[in-house]
């Protein structure tokens, strides 16, 4: 069979790849039903339907012609680093420094990934990103996430 769109069969085969990787991974935690799910029960559904749609896009790949079949271009390493580095720096930060500044941090690093990086509109979404974190984790979820640095008693 041929590829008919290299795009949407890459892309497909990462979306099914992901999906069925994180969708193992999520049997790992209790299920619980649907009335009452446990912690695997969101993972593996979202992780199903990733996979799915995954399969769909891979399937389109093969089946419908596009002009030129649409090739891969170059990987775009500085944006896929940055983004990387921003998550890994969150995930290090969140419990010494809290929310109030593990947050900022991540959209100002992420940000640099973009090629127009204006330090206003990175204040703007810190403020607006940080404030709505805020709001569903902590306050609407209650997670036990520290909003202050942990030094000064978060």
């Amino acid at each position: 069979m041929k590829i008919k769109s290299q795009r949407d069969f890459f892309s497909g085969l990462m979306f099914v790849a992901v999906g069925v990787i994180f969708a193992i991974g999520a049997t790992n935690y209790p299920m619980g039903n649907s009335a009452r799910p446990g912690a695997g029960y969101f993972p593996l559904i979202l992780s199903v339907l990733m996979a799915i749609l995954g399969a769909v896009v891979l399937f389109k790949s093969l089946t419908i012609e596009t002009e030129g079949g649409e090739p891969i271009g170059a990987i775009a390493w500085r944006p896929l680093i940055v983004i990387v580095l921003a998550i890994a720096v969150f995930g290090a930060t969140i419990n010494l420094l809290g929310m109030l500044i593990a947050v900022p941090i991540l959209i100002t690093i992420a940000s640099l990934a973009g090629d127009e990086f204006r330090w206003l509109g990175v204040v703007i979404a810190a403020i607006v990103l940080t404030a709505f974190s805020w709001l569903i984790f902590i306050y609407g979820l209650k997670l036990t996430i520290p909003l202050l640095p942990s030094f000064i008693g978060g």
